[in-house]
């Protein structure tokens, strides 16, 4: 695909069978210090995970990458089709070097939507072009330093939410950091029965896996356990100096072993020991209880800019959770028996990205 552009810029399709292409587009990323993301093997552990198609379209002057939209082909019978940037991620949209690489980007990623039948076009940070919607006023992220001691990093923690780390503390439970098959199934125990308890379909377990391999370097799993059951669980990824923790629940004991507070205090030690300087508590929707919780901890809410692109005719696909027209649905699956609500979730979340 190629779209004529001003002053010499052309778009086209990513060719992901060119290694040498995907390290130039990660390098385009690199040096504009964007996010997780925005990486090709982001959205190609997504396509390995969850089977939604990885695309991405570069705007190119003279040979030079000026520009990068990272797509993730989102098509289900339950959600419709959309393209979204990125896919599964709290992050994405263009990285242009300029106006003109942002507004032929936006072009091209409308006429492949069109040409594709995908109802929108879903933009998670990054320029939004003129014409399309923004917000921000739906979600927050959450990011502070880490402290230059494990001391100092307990009393960066305000007063009541330090009380309950301390009492976490004290209970003893052993933690485990890695990446095998048995931090694996911890933690996909734990986050399936976290959300299953919240009212959401789980991810496709080969999500996970998928992701620490697109991330050999950059990811890992700590988890707290009493005994040998595990009793919260999360998969961070590390980019650009900062942890962040994306993927992580707890059981219904948790609550009461502190076992979520022990497993992040434990994560910024564990995180400044890897050379990390940020925490980066992630994307929480505004007003909600995980938005709450980590004020809690001190973390100064900063408001997400988000845009979208709807196709003439179409509706704008709808999967916020706190939608009133959820409500009932997510009453019922909080009655699931996990197991079944862990065979039925994987194919419900994959439209979820």
């Amino acid at each position: 695909m190629n779209a004529p552009v001003k002053a010499g810029q052309q778009v086209r399709a990513l060719d992901w069978r060119d290694a040498d292409e995907l390290r130039r587009i990660e390098g385009f990323v690199a040096e504009h210090a964007a996010s997780l993301f925005h990486r090709p093997a982001w959205l190609q552990g997504v396509e390995v995970g969850t089977g939604q198609r990885a695309a991405g379209l570069v705007c190119e002057r003279l040979g030079v990458v000026t520009g990068w939209l990272p797509l993730t082909e989102v098509r289900s019978a339950l959600f419709g089709k959309a393209l979204v940037s990125s896919g599964f991620g709290v992050g994405g949209g263009m990285i242009a070097d300029n106006p003109d690489a942002a507004r032929v980007l936006a072009r091209a990623a409308e006429d492949h939507a069109m040409r594709g039948g995908f109802a929108g076009i879903e933009l998670r940070g990054g320029p939004v072009p003129e014409a399309w919607e923004a917000w921000n006023d739906r979600h927050c992220g959450f990011l502070r330093p880490l402290a230059h001691s494990d001391e100092a990093e307990l009393n960066a923690i305000p007063r009541k939410a330090r009380a309950e780390v301390r009492k976490g503390l004290a209970l003893g439970h052993r933690v485990t950091i890695g990446r095998g098959a048995d931090d694996l199934a911890a933690h996909y125990a734990c986050y399936s029965a976290s959300v299953r308890n919240l009212g959401t379909p789980v991810f496709p377990r080969r999500l996970f896996r998928a992701m620490l391999e697109a991330f050999p370097d950059s990811s890992d799993i700590l988890t707290v356990w009493d005994a040998d059951t595990p009793l919260a669980s999360v998969l961070s990824f590390y980019h650009e100096g900062a942890v962040m923790p994306f993927w992580g629940g707890g059981t219904f004991a948790a609550r009461a072993a502190r076992a979520n507070e022990r497993m992040y205090y434990e994560l910024m030690l564990h995180a400044r020991a890897r050379g990390m300087t940020c925490f980066d508590f992630g994307r929480s929707k505004t007003g909600s209880g995980p938005y709450a919780f980590k004020k809690n901890w001190g973390f100064a809410p900063q408001p997400l800019t988000y845009g979208a692109w709807t196709a003439p005719g179409a509706r704008a696909r709808n999967i916020d959770p706190t939608d009133a027209g959820y409500s009932r649905k997510i009453a019922l699956w909080k009655k699931l028996p996990l197991p079944i609500a862990n065979i039925l979730g994987p194919w419900i979340a994959r439209g979820l990205a």
